[in-house]
Parts: structure tokens; sequence; C-alpha cells
């Protein structure tokens, strides 16, 4: 039986990669606020060793992990949240069960992005810069001169950016770890509902384009996720799968752009 880590897996994207995960016959380890096998704040460096040691009280080896825990910028969000959060949370829980995905010899990490890296302009670039180098206090500082919508962009930018830098290096692939990330769009959930009704940012949501002419769904990404975590998809080393309904197409039929932000 596979063993596989699912942050965030009360709702949205994460509860649907776990339900599929548990479908396919592997075990699911849950760590969220509530409602989980393991129950911690990503938020803090605390709640992060927290989630770690309760991880490996429960299994010696991890085959994959998926850090879904996140939260959206909008009216009212604390931008310093949203990278403590979406950034660090990620990153220290997956760097945290590393030995334990070693172990398993063959293994994989799957990474939240996002769209809205190359789909929204004008985000907090530096914001990205500085979680990349690891100062959470400064990314912090930084995130809090500007609202939270311009910073999550730049928290999903520095995740798909981890993967790439990280993936190819001898702590991750030289132990049989793949890095990867996927960049969902908008996709019907908890999130896009409280987005929906935020009274500035909900218009521009709502006139957000896709070629399906929908939102996407959670298990929809979770399938992707899966094969993602799977032996099948073993040549795959820090890439990042959009999952958008055709968004970014739309925006950038030839040159995707915001990479070199």
């Amino acid at each position: 039986m596979r063993t596989y880590v699912v942050s965030g897996a009360a709702s949205g994207i994460g509860a649907a990669t776990a339900a599929l995960l548990r479908e396919q016959g592997g075990r699911v380890i849950t760590v969220d606020l509530r409602d989980a096998d393991v129950v911690a704040d990503l938020s803090t460096a605390e709640g992060r060793a927290v989630a770690v040691a309760g991880v490996q009280q429960l299994t010696d080896v991890v085959h994959g992990v998926v850090p879904c825990a996140g939260i959206a910028g909008s009216t009212g969000v604390d931008a310093a949240l949203v990278v403590s959060v979406n950034f660090f949370g990620a990153v220290e829980l997956v760097r945290g069960l590393q030995p334990q995905l070693a172990a398993a010899g063959s293994s994989a990490v799957v990474l939240l992005a996002s769209n809205s890296i190359t789909g929204m302009p004008g985000w907090r670039a530096s914001v990205a810069d500085l979680c990349l180098t690891g100062d959470e206090a400064a990314a912090r500082a930084d995130a809090a001169q500007v609202e939270s919508v311009m910073v999550y962009p730049a928290t999903k930018a520095a995740l798909a950016w981890w993967a790439r830098r990280e993936g190819i290096t001898e702590q991750w692939i030289g132990c049989g770890i793949r890095l990867n990330a996927v960049a969902p769009g908008m996709i019907a959930s908890p999130m896009t509902d409280r987005l929906l009704a935020d009274p500035e940012i909900g218009p521009l949501v709502e006139a957000y384009p896709t070629a399906l002419g929908r939102l996407g769904r959670a298990d929809e990404v979770a399938q992707l996720i899966a094969f993602m975590l799977s032996d099948a998809n073993s040549l795959m080393v820090g890439s990042v799968v959009y999952a958008d309904g055709g968004t970014d197409a739309m925006f950038h039929p030839q040159s995707p752009e915001g990479w070199d932000v």
C-alpha cells in the first residue's frame, strides 16, 4: 500500500485528492486545522514542526506529498498570512518529510501553483523572490506593503519556481523524489465561493474566461495530481502543468508571460 500526505484535506482540491487516492487503494494521512489525522497550523514554524512530527509518528515511508493547504488573497485577508501558509507552509512540510519520501525509493511531490501566475498582471514579484531566499520574515514584511490579492500569485509563482529549482537537485531527484507542480485555474470550491462573494474581487472572478465556459471541478484536478504522483509519471521532474480549462492559452496563445518577472 502506498502512503500519501495531503494537507488542506478538509475541503476543495485537498479533499478531492485525498478521496481519490483512497479509492485507488492508497493510505492517506491528512493534515489540516480540523477534521484531520494530524491537526496543525501550517502558518507558523511551530505548527509545521507539529505537522511533520505528527506524520512521522504515523509512518516511516511516504510515497507522495500534496500540500494543498492555502488561502486566497481577497479583501480583508492578511497578506503576510498568505505568504506563511501558501509558500512556507507547503515547502516546510515537504522539506520536513524528505527522509520519509527518500525511504520510499520512488516518490513524488505535487505542489499547488496557480494560473494566476501568468493570468493576473501586476502581482508583487518581490514577494516571490524573497520566498525563494527562505527569509519568511522579509517575505511577510514585503507582502504587508500591498493587498493580499497581489500576493497570492506571488506565493504560487514561488512554489512553481521552487519545484523547478529544487526538483533537479541531489536532495530531491537524486533521492528518487520527483518535485512537480500543478497550476489550476478557477475551481468550484469554498475558496472560490468566498472570492465570488467579495464585493471588490467577485466581479473580476465572474469575468474570468475559460475555453470550456465553466469553472473547473476539484475532482478534475485530483485526477491530474494522482497521475503526477504515480510511477506512470516517472519522466516528469520540475514541471508545472496547467489545468485551467484553457484560460492561460486564451491569454497567451503563443508565449506565456510571467515567468521572467
